[in-house]
């Protein structure tokens, strides 16, 4: 195989990980979701703007995080709408939406993200970054009135 064929096997290898990556959540399959993860993987969070998480960095981190996630909720949904392997195939973008319904019947919280996946030789995630609208997020949590 010569490298132009390798960058994009190794591309699509990605691609599907990131599509995993979120099925993963959407099931709230969190171990397996964690394992996609290097084992000093992390998430970055840049627009946490005090109000949420900043991230978490190694596999440790990752699953304090996200374990008690899909018990504050009645479903997650995060459609696709775009995804690119770059000139660099362990870097991934993608641009998705998150629609996720809220307990007791209390409505969704909807919001558009946009996020970089980078990925060691092995396939595994090294960095997740999620890229959100703070303000839609503060609304949709009932935290408007914490934004200083």
């Amino acid at each position: 195989m010569d490298t132009y064929q390798q960058t994009q096997e190794t591309g699509k290898k990605n691609k599907a990980t990131v599509r995993k990556f979120f099925e993963l959540l959407e099931q709230e399959n969190i171990a397996a979701f964690v394992d996609l993860f290097a084992e000093n993987g992390q998430q970055i969070n840049p627009y946490a703007s005090g109000l949420f998480p900043e991230g978490a960095k190694g596999k440790a981190a990752l699953k304090a995080y996200w374990e008690p996630v899909p018990g504050n909720f009645a479903g997650m949904k995060f459609p696709i709408h775009e995804i690119y392997a770059t000139e660099d195939p362990n870097i991934v973008f993608v641009k998705y939406s998150g629609k996720i319904k809220l307990k007791n019947d209390a409505g969704t919280y909807e919001n558009e993200y946009y996020s970089t996946f980078k990925f060691d030789s092995e396939g595994k995630i090294t960095e997740y970054v999620e890229i959100f609208n703070p303000i839609v997020a503060a609304r949709g949590f009932g935290l408007l009135d914490k934004i200083k």
